[in-house]
């Protein structure tokens, strides 16, 4: 998949344990997990804007774009 997820990044520079992060945007321990771990589909806008909230950061910080050619090549 070309999107790459930072999520883990982003809460290492704020200190902040999936625990607590979970608690502050009200979602479960595996629904962060699975997009921690770059296996989520999808995230709603609404989601997306909670974490940056509780991470004070950019939807830019956490959601990053990977080029999928390099991943074709190697095919």
């Amino acid at each position: 998949m070309s999107i790459i997820v930072n999520l883990d990044v982003m809460m290492a520079k704020r200190k902040m344990s999936l625990n607590e992060l979970s608690e502050k945007v009200d979602l479960t321990l595996s629904n962060l997990s699975i997009l921690k771990t770059g296996k989520a589909k999808a995230i709603r806008f609404s989601t997306l804007d909670s974490i940056c909230k509780a991470l004070q950061c950019q939807p830019g910080d956490i959601l990053e774009y990977g080029n999928d050619e390099k991943e074709n090549n190697e095919r």
